[in-house]
């Protein structure tokens, strides 16, 4: 008998047969037991288990948990449906009772507007679902343009610079505002959590691997192959991350397969936009503007696939107006690839049949075959609140966008952030946002080119996808941890 914990932390326990196969019921297909998910059983190493995390020295120190400073949750989680309020376990999802789908919400305890001493995202932690801070995280930079302004003719264009420059203090080192989203759901997740398992389309899982490697947090990053080239760190990771690249695959590939290594694994998924950490990290762009302009802006411009990131700012935006800080919140201007924007397609009332497979795109990072449009609280209902739109941008485009912004602004800008500053282009020419409006432009991510002038390929499984519980994936799975242990 193994006892593990559920989701909610309640001890459950699994009963095995000789062979190592979970028993079920007579029509349950049977899952690898106790030999094939070794590598992640609770007995786990020092490096990926223990309470204690390594200093700048080398020397190891006492910390209370994964990995950082912790605190008492001083937040609730609410359903926006049904009202359901819950202190927070550090890894729930959704809401317990059976209604439409809903984003749940962060209720917290102070609703005055966070300005801790700390420069990065835990600056604003008194509106953040964590327990504890991650020392040393990086924050948004955010600067008045006047080069990309001056040719667009805006007179109050700010940027919200997510990457790496040094120059203006930009210190993401894996180069994409996922940092944000990786930093809250890492500072939210209870002393032992499970192994935490993360689908990504490239730079999520680069974020995830490269802090949960640093806080010693076990967690395994689920990516397509053509993702793969995003992993590439500076520094080695510990042994507690695990990479598996999916042959064959997109980004909704990825989530399926995730799903079910969390079951096998006794594992946890990362949660995707459902992680109220997730959109909390990314709304943070916005209190760092809002801290740097001093007023929300009138518009708001970002790239967008899942649609996390303007979901987390809209929902930022609502909390400054309930705090009596602001009058309304900024407009969303949405952009997607004009060869892939299903949510593009459905704001403008275009449905298009299921989508076997993602076309070739300028930013692959914005594939997300099913985005959270018509959840409660999803896309859908932020648009319409914030008198936003959707917007697209072809490759062409994007890709002259992205030049012109290294040209005038000085800095490399990421697939995404290209197609943003396309679809700015495009609004500025139809008249869409007049000359003196505030705008933010979310560059979500810039500066690879040198963050990565001296970083290396990490090492990844290869699997199939839709074939987890494939025994050749899971003896490399396993020997993965057994030559570290």
């Amino acid at each position: 008998m193994v006892i593990r914990r559920n989701l909610r932390g309640r001890r459950r326990s699994v009963r095995y047969s000789r062979r190592g196969i979970r028993r079920r019921g007579p029509d349950t297909p049977a899952t690898p037991g106790r030999a094939a998910v070794r590598r992640f059983s609770r007995e786990q190493p020092e490096c990926c288990g223990s309470s204690r995390e390594k200093s700048q020295g080398g020397s190891v120190e006492p910390a209370a948990g994964p990995r950082g400073r912790a605190h008492d949750p001083a937040y609730h989680v609410v359903c926006p449906v049904c009202s359901w309020r819950s202190v927070d376990d550090g890894l729930i999802l959704d809401c317990p009772s059976r209604h439409e789908p809903a984003l749940l919400q962060v209720d917290p305890a102070s609703r005055a507007v966070p300005a801790g001493p700390d420069p990065g995202p835990f600056r604003y932690r008194s509106w953040l679902p964590v327990r504890r801070d991650v020392p040393n995280a990086s924050g948004t930079v955010v600067y008045r343009s006047t080069a990309l302004a001056g040719e667009l003719g805006l007179r109050r264009l700010w940027v919200a610079f997510n990457g790496y420059w040094p120059e203006r203090s930009g210190g993401m080192a894996t180069a994409t505002f996922k940092e944000l989203e990786a930093y809250c759901v890492l500072g939210r997740l209870p002393a032992d959590p499970p192994p935490l398992v993360v689908s990504s389309a490239g730079n999520t899982a680069a974020a995830f691997a490269l802090l949960a490697s640093r806080r010693r947090v076990r967690c395994v990053v689920v990516v397509p192959v053509r993702g793969v080239g995003h992993l590439r760190f500076a520094e080695p990771l510990d042994p507690c991350v695990t990479m598996v690249a999916l042959n064959g695959a997109d980004y909704a590939d990825t989530i399926a397969f995730g799903e079910s290594l969390v079951a096998m694994i006794g594992g946890v998924s990362e949660g995707g936009t459902r992680n109220i950490a997730r959109r909390a990290g990314l709304g943070t762009v916005l209190l760092a503007a809002f801290d740097e302009i001093g007023e929300l802006p009138e518009f708001y411009f970002q790239a967008v696939g899942s649609g996390a990131g303007a979901i987390g700012v809209h929902e930022t935006a609502q909390r400054l107006v309930r705090a009596g800080v602001a009058s309304r919140t900024p407009r969303l201007m949405l952009g997607q690839n004009a060869a892939f924007a299903p949510l593009y397609d459905a704001w403008h009332r275009r449905p298009k049949g299921p989508v076997a497979a993602v076309p070739p795109v300028f930013a692959a990072e914005l594939t997300n075959r099913r985005p959270p449009y018509a959840v409660r609280g999803g896309v859908r209902d932020c648009l319409s609140a914030s008198g936003g739109d959707m917007l697209v941008a072809d490759g062409a485009a994007a890709h002259a966008a992205g030049e012109a912004f290294r040209r005038l602004e000085g800095v490399d800008i990421e697939p995404a952030a290209a197609v943003a500053v396309a679809c700015l282009q495009q609004a500025v020419r139809a008249r869409r946002v007049p000359p003196d409006a505030t705008v933010l432009l979310n560059v979500t991510g810039g500066g690879r080119l040198r963050a990565h002038a001296d970083a290396v390929p990490a090492p990844v499984l290869t699997a199939e996808a839709g074939r987890v519980a494939d025994p050749a994936f899971l003896r490399r799975l396993d020997s993965a941890y057994d030559g570290v242990r």
